[in-house]
């Protein structure tokens, strides 16, 4: 009996924290300290700004330091960030189906979000990831050259296009005040 009572709690302590919203399908795991890059950092910027989303992107520079390219959603700013620091380079950073990820706060209802950068109809529907999403309408909208589809930044769903599906992939993210993370 003891048994039985341990494997339905613990299948539903399993149930409770499954989120079937969160895309598994490509990897995500990204790990930005704040305190690190303070202000002006365009990434610590968007933080509690609601509708502020940056495209983010992760490289590494001839000369072995990662870097990070972030994208504004609003102005089309970038800039180069170099994760310099011994603990920043113990990192290893996988950023979805093209190494790209879009991350904000949503003005809906001021949530922070993760999004994979790459269209979801078109990773279905073609193979490879390369289908990057672009900013368009000011910022709101993330665009697909290949499909003609537009999907709202701030809930994720299609705005304009063919139907299909409906929703970008999503990552689980959180802030807790100076290390900012996206993960799957």
């Amino acid at each position: 009996m003891r048994r039985i009572l341990t494997g339905l709690l613990c299948a539903l302590l399993m149930a409770c924290t499954a989120d079937d919203s969160i895309s598994r399908a490509y990897r995500c795991t990204f790990i930005f300290d704040t305190t690190l890059h303070p202000l002006p950092c365009q990434l610590t910027g968007i933080l509690g700004n609601s509708g502020h989303f940056s495209k983010v992107q992760t490289y590494v520079a001839a000369d072995g330091i990662r870097h990070l390219k972030t994208t504004r959603n609003y102005d089309g700013a970038t800039e180069d960030v170099a994760l310099t620091t011994a603990r920043e380079s113990q990192i290893s950073f996988s950023l979805g189906a093209g190494d790209c990820i879009i991350i904000g706060t949503n003005s809906y209802d001021n949530i922070l979000v993760a999004y994979d950068g790459q269209c979801p109809n078109c990773l279905a529907d073609y193979n490879g990831t390369s289908y990057p999403l672009t900013w368009q309408n000011n910022g709101q909208q993330l665009h697909c050259a290949k499909c003609d589809r537009s999907y709202d930044v701030n809930n994720g769903v299609v705005a304009n296009g063919p139907s299909g599906r409906k929703e970008l992939l999503r990552y689980m993210a959180a802030f807790d005040g100076s290390v900012l993370r996206a993960w799957n």
